[in-house]
């Protein structure tokens, strides 16, 4: 059964972290019929260094009869930097979207805010019922918006990616994440499974999406300068954007 509060990796890590760690958490436990996912035993906690300062990397990874893999990461480069990463991983059996959200804090600062639930259909749509939802929360009452990288293509509309300023809108982002997963985990537990020829078109679609956010040259940046390339290629298939179904 999935602890509410997950531990983090220094008492000083920063609120926002901590508490949307929490929040994904406490709505998994409440809404999913969670079990263990298998995650090699040596990827579950990594450290290593990146210019001088310690690099901690702590995965969780659960799954449920219509997610093959919840992954929530939370990792610290020194005393400075806290990140968190989460992913929803739907099964090829469930024509569901895919829900991620990261937080990046910086000094004490939140710099990065980021969720969306992304479409894997064709035309880039979400089905009409998360439109009718979402559409209704407050994503462009924040001061500082942020613009999508070049290779975003896959993220929906209604994706919410801020700089948030002030406790205000930081506890705002946070509500707003906790309303996107209580939406995506209510319309995940009401799907049936699709026949097999969907269930390919959705694979081709998570591969896609998996393949784009592999190009975040951010993350590999990091990663190849504290574990080098070849851990952080084999890191980015296996655990961050693992495609196999």
């Amino acid at each position: 059964m999935l602890k509410t509060s997950i531990p983090s990796l220094r008492e000083q890590q920063n609120p926002l972290v901590c508490q949307l760690a929490n929040t994904i958490a406490a709505v998994w436990q409440r809404h999913l019929n969670l079990k263990p996912y298998y995650l090699p035993t040596e990827l579950g906690y990594v450290e290593g260094s990146l210019e001088g300062e310690k690099l901690t990397i702590k995965n969780k990874c659960y799954q449920t009869s219509q997610f093959r893999k919840l992954h929530i990461e939370q990792a610290t480069i020194g005393p400075n930097l806290d990140i968190l990463h989460c992913v929803m991983f739907p099964r090829i059996s469930y024509p569901l979207p895919i829900f991620g959200t990261d937080l990046v804090g910086a000094r004490g600062k939140i710099s990065a805010a980021v969720v969306d639930i992304s479409p894997l259909s064709q035309d880039r749509k979400l089905p009409e019922v998360y439109n009718y939802q979402l559409q209704t929360l407050p994503i462009k009452d924040f001061s500082h918006p942020r613009q999508l990288p070049e290779w975003g293509e896959i993220f929906s509309e209604f994706c919410l990616f801020i700089r948030p300023v002030g406790l205000e809108e930081e506890q705002k982002f946070l509500s707003i994440v906790e309303s996107y997963l209580k939406i995506h985990c209510l319309q995940a537990i009401a799907q049936k499974p699709v026949c097999a020829e969907q269930q390919f078109e959705i694979l081709k679609a998570q591969r896609h999406y998996c393949t784009q956010q592999r190009q975040n040259d951010k993350t590999r940046r990091v990663l190849e300068k504290a574990f080098g390339q070849e851990w952080t290629d084999y890191y980015l298939t296996t655990v961050l954007f693992d495609s196999s179904d």
